[in-house]
């Protein structure tokens, strides 16, 4: 069930890191899901590395770390998955 829950999440912060960056991303829904649990886990280190990680009520730093990886990862990845084609 974790699996799951993995993909859920990462489906949802790989979504939120492509709405906050402007233009046009043309990389296919897995990658972005993919992409999405990768920025998840490095903002999971991050905050964990910063020691907010476990706060009381929502950890909104923590999921703002995750989003901005997965962010980062997206602007890093897009290049290349557009040259891909050509």
């Amino acid at each position: 069930m974790s699996i799951l829950w993995a993909i859920i999440a990462g489906l949802v912060i790989g979504l939120l890191a492509k709405l906050v960056i402007p233009g046009r991303q043309p990389i296919p829904l897995w990658l972005t899901v993919v992409l999405g649990i990768v920025g998840g886990l490095i903002g999971n280190a991050l905050a964990g590395a910063f020691g907010v990680a476990d706060t009381s009520g929502v950890d909104w730093i923590r999921h703002a770390f995750q989003i901005g990886a997965a962010a980062l990862l997206i602007m890093l990845v897009t290049p290349f998955w557009s040259r891909r084609g050509a």
